[in-house]
């Protein structure tokens, strides 16, 4: 039986991942392990005495502590796939999505994708003090378009992000968080991608742009490879996802059918 078709029954965390012949794999997460160094944590503070025992001690390196944050994750995706990944905070879902656009090494396992992944979050560069407009020119030439697609795009981003008259035209840093956030999202789908990964990137747009990145997003299905999405926003995943993963722990609880698996996470956390 294929992994990841729409409609199926949530698969348990412990099936092993099969490939569908009859489909397009696109990303190949296996056995994935992440862990990585927290610096500064569990060392002692207080007075200078403290301190320098510590140097006596040779104990003034920093501390570090190891975080486990993803624990034996497996899935395929498939061309078309837009997986909803939701979880709640601490569970991994922005470690996976970074493990999936080769920002964060794997400990074990691997991460197999056919074409370039590009994750767009909260935090993607925008230049906060040049003008939307620059902002755009740059990040259409950045996702390599040529000037000439550059500039048929650009009124399409304007469009798209639903800026107030005039803005486009101030500097990103009189932006307004959620202004930011249209603004990345519009120009990141002005291109088609292999493996788009959005991680919290819509969470501060109104009732219309979220409709518009619902369709946006159907459209990338339709015209490239796989998206992710991590939200908060269960309604949102619900609409916009034909799969679910639900991560706790670093661990898959569920993967299948939207409804059913937000209906059982939000039954077991009461979200």
């Amino acid at each position: 039986m294929g992994v990841a078709e729409t409609k199926q029954r949530p698969r348990p965390v412990d099936t092993p991942v099969q490939i569908d012949q009859s489909r397009n794999p696109i990303v190949v997460v296996d056995d994935l392990h992440i862990v990585y160094k927290v610096y500064g944590a569990g060392g002692e503070r207080g007075s200078g005495a403290s301190a320098l025992l510590r140097v006596l001690k040779r104990q003034n390196r920093p501390q570090t502590t190891e975080v486990h944050a993803v624990k034996g994750v497996s899935f395929v995706a498939y061309k078309g796939d837009a997986i909803g990944i939701i979880g709640t905070n601490g569970s991994g879902k922005s470690t996976l999505l970074k493990a999936i656009a080769g920002l964060l090494p794997p400990h074990t396992g691997g991460v197999y994708t056919d074409g370039q992944p590009s994750l767009l979050g909260v935090g993607a560069a925008l230049m906060k003090d040049l003008t939307g407009e620059r902002n755009i020119i740059l990040g259409c030439l950045a996702m390599g378009l040529s000037p000439e697609e550059t500039k048929g795009k650009y009124q399409e981003i304007v469009d798209f992000a639903g800026l107030k008259p005039g803005f486009i035209q101030y500097p990103m840093n009189t932006y307004s968080s959620g202004m930011g956030a249209r603004l990345r999202f519009a120009i990141a789908a002005a291109r088609t991608h292999d493996v788009l990964l959005i991680d919290e990137a819509l969470a501060t747009g109104d009732a219309k742009f979220k409709r518009r990145s619902k369709a946006k997003i159907e459209q990338l299905r339709k015209d490239a490879g796989a998206v992710f999405l991590v939200a908060h926003q269960l309604d949102v995943v619900e609409e916009t996802c034909n799969r679910v993963l639900w991560l706790d722990d670093g661990k898959i609880i569920m993967d299948g059918d939207p409804h059913e698996v937000i209906s059982a996470y939000t039954e077991a956390t009461g979200k």
